[in-house]
């Protein structure tokens, strides 16, 4: 069976371009150290651009395109309304693509050089107030079901440490050094790369009460490494855990939009407001660059300031 999932029969030259294809996707998870996520999105990038191609009369594989068949794809993109966002994401996804081809030499002409990509404005990360926090987190406290005592540890072990929710469900059991005096978890980052993120006291009383009293209940395979997992004793998954999410916002009265991304921003914008150095607060969240997390510092000086003000209205 083959790994692409470009479609053999509408792409002329499908052969070659499948193999070119599987080989940078192939470069994107061994030697870049890509999620799984982000092999899929590149991969389903690829097969859009792949099938507008075969589109085309005359199509000959990727070296066949030149600037205006790439300019052409964007536009279709466009038409069909996606998103300035969307589109420069894929549009970044083809030009990697091509720039490995380059490379390889599997092509001698880069279509993609010199393109620019969609202008995108840059959105400020959205953030609850400590109040909404506080609420969210006491949803599943509630409650004393294995499945609850797992969604706290979940829900608190996020909030406590800004992980991404795919941090957090590839975590295992070893990853948890719960030592009394600095207890912390060891994460697995992108581009593989790992990161030690403290925890404090409420998380590490989630997590244990976890371990003690609710994955025993729910595991299966006394050998199953997972941390969390779900009722049929197999790792919980991202759409798993995001499905937990919007039932207990639900059950807290919080917008619907609130996502597992949420609570990362939050953490980032109440770890600064409560004076921790960006540079630290770069460190827990696992950013590469320090200018992505700079974004935050807008939200203390603004929204985190609106927010914090509903919350706690003057007497």
């Amino acid at each position: 069976m083959a790994t692409s999932t470009l479609d053999r029969r509408s792409i002329a030259g499908g052969t070659g371009m499948r193999k070119s294809t599987d080989g940078f996707l192939n470069y994107l998870s061994v030697e870049k150290g890509a999620s799984a996520n982000t092999v899929a999105a590149y991969r389903n990038d690829l097969q859009q651009l792949a099938d507008f191609i075969g589109s085309r009369p005359g199509a000959k594989g990727w070296q066949s395109l030149d600037r205006s068949t790439i300019q052409d794809f964007i536009l279709h993109l466009k038409e069909r309304g996606y998103t300035e966002t969307s589109v420069a994401r894929k549009v970044a996804a083809v030009r990697s693509f091509f720039t490995f081809l380059s490379a390889e030499g599997t092509i001698t002409v880069n279509p993609t050089e010199g393109l620019t990509s969609p202008r995108v404005g840059k959105s400020l990360p959205r953030a609850i107030s400590p109040n909404e926090v506080d609420e969210l987190l006491e949803q599943p406290a509630r409650r004393s079901t294995p499945e609850a005592k797992r969604d706290r540890a979940m829900l608190e072990l996020l909030y406590a440490t800004g992980m991404r929710v795919t941090e957090l469900v590839s975590l295992d059991t070893s990853h948890l050094i719960l030592d009394p005096r600095s207890p912390y978890v060891r994460c697995m980052g992108k581009g593989a790369k790992e990161r030690a993120i403290p925890i404090h006291d409420q998380a590490v009383e989630a997590v244990v009460d976890y371990l003690e009293e609710g994955r025993p209940l729910l595991v299966r395979n006394r050998d199953e490494p997972a941390l969390f997992v779900n009722r049929r004793g197999e790792r919980l998954t991202r759409q798993g855990f995001w499905l937990i999410l919007k039932g207990y916002a639900k059950s807290a009265n919080l917008s619907p939009d609130i996502t597992p991304h949420t609570l990362r921003h939050s953490f980032a914008t109440h770890m600064l407001r409560g004076g921790m150095p960006l540079r630290n607060v770069q460190e827990m969240l696992g950013h590469a660059n320090i200018s992505t997390t700079q974004v935050y510092t807008h939200l203390t000086s603004d929204h985190v300031r609106e927010v914090y003000e509903k919350a706690h209205p003057r007497a």
